[in-house]
């Protein structure tokens, strides 16, 4: 197979040809069945070093621009597989390597469960006089569950608050709800987990 890609930052094994490069692309929209931005594939194929950012990049252009993937109607800027997309990664599927899908599979899912998780759990961080407000939000469907602002003295402590409040919103809203309840079972029960203590 004739390599027409740049190799730098591909690991070993790794697509060094632009249409396996888009043949992964449409195969991944095909097997995640989710909509999704460019920003999450490219990262899934980059994460596991399987092709360069470059060539990534264009061949999603490319896609779009021979209308295999379509802009999604939703304000998150992701994409749609047309069926003409769906067909490209049914007939070459067996191009990629079995061990590249699956890697850029995991990782797929992993990054668009991130994203979701940041959708719905809101996090922003504002200056104030003293420091920073980390103001952290938990949304249940189409309400909001829970708001807490934080008072963080430095960007650096933020952007720790607004990393863990996002590894887990759901247990702080258990345990903000277990505390506010005099619930001692449940707070008990949740610092358990944390660390391990009763």
């Amino acid at each position: 197979m004739a390599f027409d890609t740049f190799d730098e930052g591909i690991n070993l094994g790794g697509m060094r040809s632009k249409n396996e490069i888009k043949t992964l692309i449409c195969y991944l929209y095909n097997s995640v069945k989710e909509n999704m931005d460019k920003g999450i594939v490219i990262q899934a194929i980059l994460k596991q070093g399987l092709a360069n950012y470059f060539e990534t990049s264009s061949a999603f252009d490319d896609l779009v621009m021979n209308g295999n993937l379509i802009p999604a109607d939703d304000e998150h800027k992701t994409y749609s597989l047309t069926k003409n997309g769906a067909e490209i990664a049914k007939q070459l599927d067996s191009t990629v390597a079995y061990t590249i899908k699956e890697k850029a599979y995991a990782c797929a899912v992993k990054l668009l469960a991130e994203k979701k998780k940041e959708i719905e759990n809101k996090v922003n961080i504002t200056k104030n006089d003293n420091g920073f407000t980390v103001e952290c939000s938990v949304s249940g469907g189409d309400m909001e569950l829970m708001k807490l602002d934080i008072y963080a003295p430095e960007m650096e402590q933020a952007l720790i608050l607004k990393k863990n409040f996002l590894d887990n919103p759901k247990k702080a809203y258990k345990i903000m709800l277990a505390l506010l309840t005099k619930d001692k079972e449940t707070v008990g029960e949740a610092l358990e987990e944390l660390y391990g203590i009763v």
